[in-house]
């Protein structure tokens, strides 16, 4: 008796795995696209030379119907961590285009992107006020694989580009030191409902 309700449970997960694969593969695409996930930012915003220290976060985005496999796509992540002694929270807002090749289950795309970001006023370190806002840009792509019908895998990266300064204590007219980063890598991994 338990070798057939073995091999009964087998056929079973077999079967919805396999149905799951046809679906991934003929299933339309999703008129939206909603992503949530993982983030790593290469840099802090204080992360001078000698002082590099990535930050992780969180990832979330929409991206429209598209339009000949272009979509409008709003981008949120942020960011924690602390370098120097004083603690990183940066968010990035951002909209954009996401251009969409479909390659059977998978969908190869590039996305430019631009926004504001923000951040703790004390992100500087020792005592210095920093800038709580900036233009931000993001220029990238990445690859979904389907899961489900529903449901994809979500891998992207791309080169962001933010213009944080800091307030000189006296006249709050920004400044920039050497050093300080505008440059960033950004890598993104999670999921994607498709519906």
């Amino acid at each position: 008796m338990p070798s057939r309700f073995f091999s009964l449970i087998a056929l079973l997960c077999l079967s919805c795995a396999l149905h799951a694969q046809t679906d991934a593969q003929t299933g339309a695409p999703g008129r939206y696209q909603i992503f949530g996930g993982y983030s790593y930012l290469s840099n802090s915003l204080n992360g001078v030379t000698g002082s590099h220290h990535a930050l992780n976060g969180f990832d979330g985005a929409i991206a429209f119907p598209p339009w000949h496999n272009l979509r409008f796509k709003i981008d949120s992540t942020a960011y924690f961590g602390t370098n120097l002694g004083a603690p990183q929270h940066p968010y990035f807002i951002l909209g954009g285009g996401q251009y969409t090749w479909r390659v059977r289950k998978e969908s190869v795309f590039v996305e430019g992107l631009a926004g504001t970001g923000g951040a703790n006023q004390t992100w500087a370190g020792t005592g210095t006020l920093g800038q709580t806002a900036s233009f931000v840009s993001l220029v990238g792509g990445g690859l979904d694989t389907r899961i489900t019908r529903r449901v994809a895998f979500r891998v992207s990266g791309g080169y962001q580009y933010s213009y944080f300064e800091l307030d000189h204590p006296v006249t709050r007219v920004p400044y920039r030191i050497p050093g300080l980063p505008n440059n960033f890598g950004r890598v993104s991994s999670g999921l994607v409902w498709l519906f």
